[in-house]
């Protein structure tokens, strides 16, 4: 098997355009499952009974979409206000509170103008911390509120189902138009959950690029540093401002991997509750209640795998620089590895280097975790399933800078 190595700056947009892309293919083709599990005329007719409800149950087979590791280009972010307001509080669709979503933007300190030239950078720079803590603000607020839905839409997904399966458990007609009714409530909740998962995917996307400005903005405020011209109160409120961007980094750094996180799960849930729901129409069809549900198996396989690695690297990332563009090597390289061994598991081993000092050490260490938290947080928007990865960490006296080595279990 080919291994690769990785150059260039990468962005977290096209990690949310790839899982876009996974997303879609997992749950597109919602609106057609009602007539492909009721539709059928060869049926016992079912129209004398209520509404909409009324139909026929022919077969649970139905087409599974194929999953596809073709990247494709990230959506654009929607444009935002530059008000230097911080926006309005959003009321989420369920009563609950969500603190994974809880962002408390970062309040930046204002400036005098000292009448330099360095002052006016810093405070064109300022108004651009402004406006991506008001960014920050917002898709906080908006991902609380998608929050709120998904579980909304999962209480009625849920609520719908027991109904069913309280019916069939005591028994019931054959293809009673009451259940079907009730089927298609739990679709319905399905079908809005979908939603909510695009909505996170374009919410993704948004957060990457405020990610990309936060960190442009740091890279002007330590060139801003090397001017010639400025005054000792220029460069203190450069400090402040330096300090102020990179709580912010974190805290964007921090939503995108929940955003990320969620997409995730929620699209396993879908999909897995997809399955579900072709089972139990099957049994709505013969008026009794089968087995164990689909979903059982797939929880059972998300146990964790050996973290074991040896061999050569399937992917070998040097994090020698600022900005490392490795997401398309990194994709060409699992998408070969797929095709060779389909059900494949994937080690991501965190690498630094032992020269140094002990706290240089130390920072590459951490260096080098952070940098595999965010190689596996790609893999996984790449559509590989989180319970077929493992991470670990090591050192190499030969290594001159922290790596990420991606295995094949």
């Amino acid at each position: 098997m080919q291994a690769y190595r990785a150059v260039g700056a990468g962005t977290f947009g096209r990690v949310f355009g790839a899982l876009a892309l996974v997303a879609s293919l997992g749950l597109a083709g919602c609106s057609d499952l009602d007539n492909a599990l009721f539709g059928t005329s060869d049926e016992a007719d079912m129209s004398q009974g209520s509404g909409s409800a009324a139909g026929t149950l022919p077969s649970t087979q139905q087409p599974q979409a194929q999953p596809s590791y073709q990247a494709q280009p990230s959506q654009a972010a929607p444009a935002y206000s530059d008000a230097g307001t911080l926006p309005a509080q959003t009321q989420s669709a369920a009563p609950m509170a969500v603190s994974s979503a809880t962002v408390t933007p970062v309040q930046i300190e204002g400036g005098s103008n000292t009448g330099t030239q360095v002052s006016n950078t810093i405070a064109n720079l300022r108004g651009q911390m402004v406006t991506l803590e008001n960014h920050l603000a917002s898709n906080a607020q908006q991902l609380a509120g998608l929050h709120g839905q998904a579980a909304a839409n999962a209480t009625a997904y849920h609520e719908a189902k027991a109904h069913i399966t309280a019916r069939l458990q005591v028994g019931t007609t054959r293809g009673n138009p009451e259940l079907v009714a009730e089927w298609n409530t739990a679709q319905a909740a399905l079908d809005q959950l979908t939603i909510n998962i695009n909505s996170m995917n374009a919410l993704g996307t948004n957060v990457a690029n405020d990610s990309s400005s936060a960190h442009y903005v740091l890279d002007q405020i330590a060139a801003t540093f090397n001017v010639s011209g400025a005054v000792d109160e220029d460069h203190r409120q450069l400090s402040v401002l330096e300090d102020e961007t990179n709580q912010t980094i974190i805290l964007i750094d921090r939503m995108l991997k929940n955003v990320s996180d969620d997409v995730q799960r929620q699209t396993a849930y879908a999909g897995n509750e997809r399955a579900n729901l072709t089972t139990l129409a099957a049994a709505i069809k013969n008026g009794e209640l089968y087995g164990a549900e689909l979903g059982s198996p797939m929880l059972a396989s998300t146990a964790p795998m050996a973290s074991s690695y040896g061999g050569a690297p399937l992917v070998t990332i040097r994090f020698d620089r600022a900005n490392v563009d490795y997401q398309q090597i990194l994709y060409a390289a699992l998408n070969q590895a797929l095709q060779s061994r389909p059900g494949a598991g994937f080690s991501v081993v965190a690498v630094s280097p032992t020269r140094g000092t002990v706290a240089a050490v130390q920072l590459a260490q951490t260096a080098a975790k952070r940098h595999a938290q965010e190689v596996m947080r790609s893999i996984t928007d790449m559509g590989v399933p989180a319970s077929r990865l493992a991470v670990a960490s090591s050192t190499d006296p030969n290594a001159t800078s922290s790596e990420v080595r991606v295995f094949v279990r």
